[in-house]
């Protein structure tokens, strides 16, 4: 595949199609007027722990700049799938592939009715964040979970050969809700104490608020009958060491007075709890409060 779009140049959007471009591939974003206008002039702008460079790419503010892409990564907000999956409809090749790069459980799900086309969902593990305008900065990992299909095999290939790690999986939606557990542990305490992960959990009382929202999560998706892969409360602990310095996407949303996605990870386990009979308190008063934040900062 050599010619990609990305719907939604936030950070995953610009790190993945970086590194697709980097690797030869014809990539052109799609995303807000300031990011875009500083790529068409300067190129996006790639720091990682390794490297700090810029590359060349085309952006758009409009969706038409996804006509003729053979794949379409698609990374807007959730609360933005239904909205943007309309704008892009009528400019998508009939073949091309279509792959969700979200957090949530329920993207590709919500895109592909709004399409009525097949989504591929795929689950990714990456810390990011846009450091300006046309900036974009890794701070650790970038491997993706990709839902099989039969454009699955291809799609892979291509992002490995970009550098991309890819796992073909029969159980996306298990990756996406143990990325679910992990987010609901950690977005809204750091969002709420607008500190990073290895400084959050030393607070008093912060790892067994953690702990509480894992088996709320857990028990949520028991009752859904989802299958999740591993050790979650293990694996939410891992995070704070491997990615110490990281602020979740959550605290970022609120530093710059942007809308969270927070309906979709705690809001999303609240829901699903009161449908499936499941209490979820911890989940409840995390997502009350940054609601309350959201609503202070849009004073």
């Amino acid at each position: 595949m050599q010619r990609i779009g990305v719907m939604g140049a936030g950070a995953v959007g610009c790190y993945y199609g970086a590194m697709l471009a980097r690797a030869g591939r014809a990539v052109t974003l799609i995303g807000r007027p300031q990011h875009v206008q500083a790529i068409e002039r300067s190129g996006l702008r790639l720091q990682t722990s390794a490297s700090d460079e810029t590359i060349s790419m085309r952006a758009s503010t409009e969706p038409s700049g996804l006509r003729g892409a053979e794949l379409v990564l698609f990374s807007v907000k959730s609360s933005d799938t239904e909205a943007a999956g309309r704008a892009m409809a009528p400019y998508l090749e009939r073949g091309a592939a279509i792959v969700t790069l979200q957090n949530g459980v329920d993207n590709a799900e919500r895109l592909a009715a709004t399409l009525e086309r097949e989504v591929i969902p795929a689950c990714v593990y990456v810390a990011l964040e846009m450091a300006g305008a046309g900036e974009v900065r890794h701070h650790g990992r970038g491997e993706v979970v990709l839902g099989r299909a039969p454009q699955s095999d291809t799609i892979a290939a291509t992002l490995r050969a970009a550098g991309v790690p890819v796992e073909i999986s029969g159980n996306v939606i298990g990756a996406l809700w143990a990325k679910l557990v992990v987010n609901c542990a950690y977005n809204a305490l750091s969002a709420i104490a607008q500190l990073p992960y290895g400084e959050l959990v030393q607070g008093d009382g912060v790892p067994e608020v953690m702990r509480d929202v894992v088996d709320e999560c857990l028990a949520v998706a028991r009752a859904a009958r989802v299958e999740l892969p591993g050790d979650m409360h293990e694996a939410v602990r891992g995070i704070a060491r491997s990615m110490p310095g990281q602020l979740s996407s959550t605290a970022q949303d609120l530093a710059r007075r942007k809308k969270t996605e927070i309906d979709h990870l705690n809001g999303y386990v609240v829901r699903q709890g009161d449908q499936l009979g499941v209490p979820t308190p911890t989940n409840r008063a995390l997502l009350a409060l940054v609601r309350l934040l959201e609503r202070k900062g849009n004073r």
